[in-house]
């Protein structure tokens, strides 16, 4: 469901990006042009320390990632991720997730997973509700997302949960 990836899907990953570009756009930070090229992707997944491919039938549908993590008495990290406008719907982000729990919590030693989602990305928060991942509250003007500062709806998930 998910794996590691490596340099070698830069070109995969590019066109997936350049694929959904349009659609997601709404969701995603102002990304420059090399964001959505091979060298772009490259440098992306070389400098990721938690960048998972969403696999979908043997080829990429999205990309899971565990980012800001913390360590020391706090154990705690960020969980952001998305899949292909095409393959939406099919549970595979649900899937994905519930991988990057169990890595998180039994592999990496985390305690807390946090995420957020735009307010009105309902199927984002329906993914996180489905991995039991309970609702915090709102935080204005959280992200830049679109050309503006965006709220999003904050969720956690521990260990225990």
């Amino acid at each position: 469901m998910i794996r590691r990836l490596t340099p070698e899907d830069a070109e995969e990953l590019a066109a997936l990006h350049v694929a959904n570009r349009e659609a997601a756009s709404p969701h995603w930070p102002d990304l420059p042009d090399i964001f959505f090229t091979r060298d772009g992707q490259r440098a992306r997944v070389v400098s990721a320390d938690h960048l998972y491919g969403i696999v979908d039938v043997g080829s990429l549908a999205g990309t899971i990632e565990l980012s800001n993590v913390v360590r020391g008495p706090f154990q705690s990290g960020s969980v952001g991720y998305w899949v292909d406008e095409a393959r939406q719907g099919r549970g595979l982000a649900t899937d994905a997730l519930s991988a990057l729990v169990e890595l998180a919590f039994s592999t990496f030693g985390l305690h807390r997973l946090e995420a957020a989602t735009l307010t009105g990305n309902g199927a984002s928060q329906r993914v996180l509700e489905k991995n039991r991942f309970t609702f915090i509250g709102v935080a204005p003007r959280y992200l830049h997302i679109a050309g503006a500062w965006r709220d999003h709806v904050l969720y956690q998930r521990t260990i225990e949960d």
